[in-house]
């Protein structure tokens, strides 16, 4: 089994910058929501949801560095679909 993982220190103010910016669209915040609800909880996992809204902060040109900070942490903790393989 992996080893859980948690929001680092540093993904974590970033997280906070995100939320508390008056300027920050709903999908960053709800990525950065997931990743301070994650900072000391092993057993919580990022929901679909999150994850399709941290997917989109990502790709999204116009976000800022503490947002794609704080939605990559979220991304990573997500657990990978069971019997899917990947091309590297």
């Amino acid at each position: 089994m992996a080893k859980a993982k948690v929001t680092s220190p540093k993904a974590a103010t970033s997280a906070s910058k995100t939320m508390t910016s008056s300027s920050t669209a709903t999908k960053s915040k709800t990525a950065a929501a997931s990743a301070l609800s994650q900072t000391k909880a092993p057993a919580k996992v990022t929901s679909a949801p999150a994850a399709k809204a941290a997917s989109s902060v990502l790709r999204d040109g116009r976000t800022s560095k503490d947002s794609k900070a704080a939605a990559g942490s979220t991304l990573a903790q997500r657990p990978a679909k069971k019997g899917k393989k990947y091309n590297v």
